[in-house]
């Protein structure tokens, strides 16, 4: 096999992984009333910086959630993220200030209404099409601290 084509295969390779790498996230079990999801945890700047990227599929009951040093006005964006996603931003105590969707590949900000310490991704739609709005808390949050 001549250099050219192992360094190839080997590209090839990296890029097979790249979805395996991106789930490799540490995760948490939460709970919103009835409602269990498995959340992959963002708590540094790089893991943070790329969240959902590139992602093709999130499970029904799968997201991501954003842990923040402290609380404050938080923003989330939807470069290089294919998929619609629902962010909740929520307080110290795990309750949901705010909800807001966003559209696939997008720059524009969604931000928080008040001073966040968390953020939490879930599909298009999933607090919507469940009724979880402003004020609902979310349990599991405090193994995270």
């Amino acid at each position: 096999m001549s250099l050219k084509s192992w360094v190839l295969a080997i590209v090839a390779y990296g890029l097979a992984l790249t979805p395996l790498i991106a789930s490799a996230q540490p995760r948490v079990e939460l709970t919103i009333g009835m409602y269990r999801i498995v959340a992959e945890v963002a708590a540094d700047e790089p893991s943070r910086e790329r969240g959902l990227m590139f992602r093709q599929h999130l499970g029904a009951n799968e997201g991501m959630v954003f842990v923040f040093p402290v609380a404050g006005r938080q923003c989330m964006w939807m470069k290089n993220t294919p998929i619609a996603l629902s962010v909740a931003f929520l307080d110290e105590a795990g309750r949901i200030l705010n909800v807001e969707e966003m559209a696939p590949l997008t720059l524009d900000s969604h931000c928080a209404a008040a001073p966040a310490r968390y953020a939490l991704e879930m599909p298009g739609g999933w607090f919507r099409e469940r009724g979880i709005g402003p004020g609902t808390r979310i349990e599991g949050l405090e193994a995270l601290k």
